[in-house]
């Protein structure tokens, strides 16, 4: 994607440089476009952790490159000790994308193979490089695939405006490159077809109107941001035309994990007959598990993301944290609720369109019949 005219990706490695990684810092956006350089596994950990990088795919991306990073800290006498207690290290940072887990245990299996540690070190970089790689065609897939749904949807309205509710970041941010449910969006968008999207502030970090907006906003799609609440008003009175959202970790029935309210927007657009998709790259299913509500971990932060307010200072320009309730209020902090898979229309991988179903998902990945499930 582009950012003044100029191609970015989220994440990647150093031109002059390969030792280091570079990430795009997403805690100084929108008001400031920086890069960040990570040198080792405790950056790349630290950039997890505290939303520097965050999104399913580019949690995966980071992990992958935070493996290629504690490959290169590893000793060559006590490489395997070593990169297992960085993978570990890795894996404890956030808990409920799939993607984490899944990027380490790549890379491991990958590494397994090799000889020695200079052999692991370059299969490592080969092996992060590829999952990055794998993740922004990915997501162009998905783009391609759901930019039919919005196509039908504009022939039925007679060309008329589509307009898409979207909720938090599943843009290119929260990617390599391209984004899950923004794929779609900006596919129609290239081609011709007329968009506009509701994006939700998404409480309490505001991703939506710090990142989503700012990303659709360097695209030139038409978008305006609303409250969090307003999104069942807005289909209450035929103003939302569909639901496209991603997801962190969905189940093998189905069942999808996103940022904390998605739950309400599905509730919300089943009472009012709108389609409700949620788009993902493969590399997000959690084919061991059945049961989102039970079994999927549901990460829960610091009450300061939802007692403090952080944005630019009216009176310097400068950033600044306020505290919007009383100083004695305690608060509850839970990152992602989950959407049972009867809410979910259809999800949209980079293999094609499928049902929210055990039978549906291995419509599209039969390979694992005889494997996880």
């Amino acid at each position: 994607m582009k950012v003044e005219n100029t191609s970015y990706r989220t994440i990647w490695l150093s031109t002059t440089n390969d030792r280091i990684v570079r990430i795009i810092n997403q805690l100084a956006l929108p008001h400031r476009f920086e890069t960040v350089d990570l040198r080792s596994v405790e950056d790349a950990c630290f950039a997890i952790e505290q939303m520097q990088v965050r999104g399913a795919g580019l949690i995966g991306a980071t992990a992958g490159f935070g493996i290629y990073l504690a490959s290169l800290q590893a000793g060559n006498k006590t490489f395997d000790q070593d990169l297992i207690r960085f993978a570990e290290k890795l894996k404890s940072t956030r808990p409920t994308a799939s993607n984490l887990a899944w990027a380490v245990d790549r890379m491991l299996d990958k590494l397994s193979s090799c000889e020695n540690p200079d052999q692991k070190r370059e299969t490592a970089k080969a092996e992060a490089q590829r999952i990055a790689d794998e993740d922004a065609e990915f997501c162009r897939k998905i783009g391609r695939h759901g930019k039919k749904i919005i196509a039908e949807a504009s022939t039925q309205k007679g060309g008329d405006t589509i307009h898409i509710l979207t909720h938090c970041n599943a843009g290119w941010l929260a990617f390599v490159d391209y984004g899950s449910a923004t794929a779609p969006i900006y596919a129609a968008h290239d081609s011709g077809i007329e968009v506009h999207v509701w994006v939700d502030e998404t409480r309490p970090r505001n991703q939506g109107a710090s990142l989503t907006c700012w990303e659709l906003g360097q695209h030139g799609v038409p978008h305006t941001l609303v409250t969090d609440n307003l999104g069942g008003h807005l289909m209450q009175r035929g103003l939302v035309d569909m639901v496209l959202v991603g997801t962190d970790r969905t189940t093998a029935n189905g069942d999808v994990a996103n940022k904390i309210g998605t739950y309400l927007k599905a509730l919300a657009a089943k009472d009012n007959n709108v389609p409700f998709y949620v788009a993902l790259p493969s590399s997000t299913f959690d084919f061991t598990i059945r049961d989102g509500i039970k079994d999927i971990p549901i990460e829960e932060r610091s009450p300061d993301e939802v007692t403090l307010v952080s944005g630019l200072s009216s009176s310097n320009g400068e950033w600044a944290s306020v505290r919007h309730c009383p100083p004695q209020t305690k608060a509850k902090n839970w990152g992602f609720d989950v959407t049972p898979a009867r809410l979910v229309d259809k999800l949209i991988c980079e293999r094609g369109i499928c049902d929210a179903s055990e039978e549906g998902i291995l419509g599209l990945f039969p390979e694992r019949k005889k494997s996880e499930l």
